[in-house]
């Protein structure tokens, strides 16, 4: 099963995501867009997170450009494109969206690893079973696109 290599959720700003002056504080674009990265999952049927599981996502990069303020009970949207996927990692392209005016950009990378039994992680391929289900929107990006030391 493939999906589309992008998803879009609808937010709604929540007081409590915003800052003394009223606009949404800037550590809240990094959760918006997790949040559409765990959305875009479900929608391949998978979790990002699923129990039991050996293997694990940090996120080694994330960028965010602030293009215009979010306020109180705005509403907008966060699409999520997968932009390259290699054998251990996964990158995404973000845009959070009100009205059809750009508010934010931003990329993730997120990196498989294998949870070791002392607590530490090790960096690990991608299961073919979880790549089959992302197609990257770059078509010049391959699932076979060098694999990079973690």
């Amino acid at each position: 099963m493939t999906v589309p290599s992008e998803h879009t959720i609808r937010r709604r700003v929540q007081f409590y995501e915003t800052d003394a002056a009223g606009i949404v504080h800037f550590t809240w674009f990094f959760r918006y867009m997790e949040e559409a990265e765990h959305a875009l999952w479900r929608e391949a049927g998978l979790s990002i997170h699923p129990e039991p599981s050996d293997i694990g996502w940090p996120r080694v990069g994330a960028t965010c450009e602030f293009h215009r303020a979010l306020k109180f009970e705005q509403e907008f949207d966060v699409t999520i494109r997968v932009t390259e996927i290699t054998r251990r990692t996964i990158s995404y392209r973000c845009e959070m969206t009100r009205d059809g005016e750009k508010i934010a950009t931003g990329t993730l990378k997120i990196a498989c690893v294998s949870r070791l039994p002392d607590g530490s992680m090790k960096s690990a391929e991608i299961p073919e079973d979880i790549t089959m289900r992302f197609t990257p929107s770059d078509t010049r990006a391959s699932r076979l696109a060098p694999h990079t030391s973690l």
